[in-house]
Parts: C-alpha cells; sequence; structure tokens
C-alpha cells in the first residue's frame, strides 16, 4: 500500500486551525507515525501559503526517515492571501504555475520529491493536454511520483486521463455525503483502478445537531458496545467497508482521536449493521 489507510489531513495545524508551534508539530508528527499515519497531506493554500513551511521546518528537525513517510500537497487554487496579490479567488492551471507551485511545495515542505501532486479544484479554462505535458515533466524530473486531482467529476477525469494517468481523486465523502457511491464518482474510480481518498469523513455528524443526526448518533450508540469502539471509529469503518478501499483523510491535531481513528481500520462491519447506520443517515430502507 502507497498511503497509510488514515491520512493525517494538516490544513488545519497552521492558521486555518490550531496554529501549533514548531515543537508542537514534531510531536503530532511523530504521534502519527507512530500510530501508523505516515501520510500527511498538504495543499500550499493551507494557511494562507504558510503551513507547508511551517511543517517544512518542523520536519527536518523530527528525526523522521523522509522515505518513512508519504507528502501530498496540491496546487491550482489562486486564493485571496497577503502572500498572494490576487483580486479574485480563481485557478490556475498553466505549464509555468504548475511547475513553479510543485517547485514552492518542493522547497516548503523541505523534501526533494512529492509523493503524490494533486489538481485542487476542476477549473473551467483547464487545458488538459497542456497539464499532461506538465506532470510528465515534473515527473521525469523526479519531483513528484504520482498525480492525481481532487474533487473532480467522471467527465472531467476522463478529459485529464486523456493525456496523464491519475492515480487518486480526493473527494469530499462520508455517512452524511455519500452521493459519489450513487452519482458514478466510486464506480468510475474502481474501473480505472483509481484510488479515492475522502476529505472530511466524518460529515456533519458531531458538527450539527438535528434529527438526522440524533437518528444517526442513535444507531452508532447501539453498536459501540458490540465493535469496542467510538462514535468516530464507526463511522471510520463505515467508509472502509466501501470495497474501493477509500483512505479517509482526518483532520484532528488531537492525539487521542488520531490514535483511535487508525483502530477503526480493525473493525469490519457486519453487513447488516452498515445498512443499518445508512438507514439511519438517510431515514428509509435502501430501494
Amino acid at each position: 500500500m502507497k498511503y497509510s489507510t488514515i491520512i493525517s489531513g494538516v490544513m488545519s495545524w497552521g492558521n486555518f486551525g490550531r496554529s501549533l508551534s514548531k515543537t508542537e508539530m514534531v510531536s503530532l508528527m511523530n504521534h502519527c507515525v507512530d500510530n501508523e499515519v505516515t501520510t500527511f497531506d498538504h495543499a500550499d493554500i493551507y494557511g494562507g501559503y504558510t503551513t507547508e513551511a511551517e511543517f517544512g521546518k518542523a520536519f527536518t528537525v523530527s528525526g523522521i526517515i523522509r522515505d518513512n513517510i508519504q507528502l501530498i500537497s496540491k496546487c491550482g487554487i489562486q486564493y485571496l492571501a497577503e502572500k498572494r496579490n490576487n483580486k479574485v479567488k480563481h485557478y490556475n492551471y498553466s505549464k509555468d504555475y504548475i511547475v513553479w507551485s510543485a517547485e514552492e511545495s518542493l522547497k516548503n515542505l523541505s523534501t526533494d520529491y512529492l509523493d503524490l501532486f494533486l489538481l485542487h479544484r476542476p477549473s473551467p479554462l483547464m487545458n488538459a493536454e497542456e497539464i499532461g505535458e506538465t506532470i510528465s515533466l515534473l515527473k521525469k524530473q523526479g519531483k513528484i511520483i504520482e498525480f492525481g486531482v481532487s474533487n473532480f467529476t467522471p467527465s472531467q477525469i476522463e478529459l485529464i486521463s486523456k493525456y496523464t494517468p491519475i492515480s487518486v481523486n480526493q473527494i469530499e465523502f462520508s455517512l452524511t455525503h455519500n452521493e459519489a457511491m450513487y452519482n458514478g464518482v466510486l464506480d468510475q474510480m474502481m474501473v480505472k483502478n483509481i484510488l479515492p481518498m475522502a476529505w472530511s469523513p466524518l460529515g456533519y455528524v458531531f458538527k450539527e445537531d438535528t434529527d438526522q443526526t440524533r437518528q444517526i448518533h442513535k444507531q452508532l450508540g447501539k453498536l459501540l458496545d458490540k465493535y469496542s469502539a467510538t462514535e468516530d471509529q464507526l463511522l471510520l469503518a463505515w467508509i472502509l467497508k466501501h470495497p474501493s478501499k477509500i483512505h479517509p483523510v482526518v483532520g484532528t491535531t488531537n492525539k487521542k482521536r488520531i490514535s483511535n481513528a487508525i483502530k477503526a481500520a480493525e473493525i469490519d462491519l457486519e453487513l447488516e449493521d452498515w445498512f443499518l447506520i445508512l438507514l439511519a443517515c438517510q431515514g428509509h430502507k435502501v430501494p
């Protein structure tokens, strides 16, 4: 397996979230590695284009061997931030910008290569042939190992994959955001042997208090003792049950929750329990 089953999402490590110090980042990344969470998911825009560099400085003193972890980054979003002179949020997938962005991520993360480089979101103006040529160049130069996309539809994947292989599509997927099971997104990834990664894998179960989330909590509560698990572990186990082999990207900086997350991979939900959880979310049985 190229990436850890549970992936650490780094978005909230910087000033988009907890604003961790270098010492705290070193401690957290070592805790992740010690708990078999060896893949770290970045994007250039995190922290307003600052979190990658903060992570990189921590990584250089962490004692972690580079080949023992996997670093992911994304490019393309031109964000309104102090570090960019942008008039409007937009996307840039020109050859020069993709190459420059990849090289900036390498420099900021203090690494010679990225295990995976993603286009962050689709642009209506992206030139697939130019993108393909650029990715081939970055691979030839050894700056990236694999290429993927994030938040792309099946038709957009078909377009880009005409010119360069796609290894990963990182999508929003959870119990409460499960459309990818029905709209062809996960089906296509299985057909094309593309690995799904799921951001926001807990959905809004713990963020909102609604009739739906109360029903979900009620159903999960009935299964806690049976699986000796927490609710968040059951939600991750529900995702991991899918045959597309989804890798959840977990954004917590809480060490206990990270430890709990990796244990979710040991839970094999029984078939009917999986559908009972789906029923609690949908509010009706499957057709």
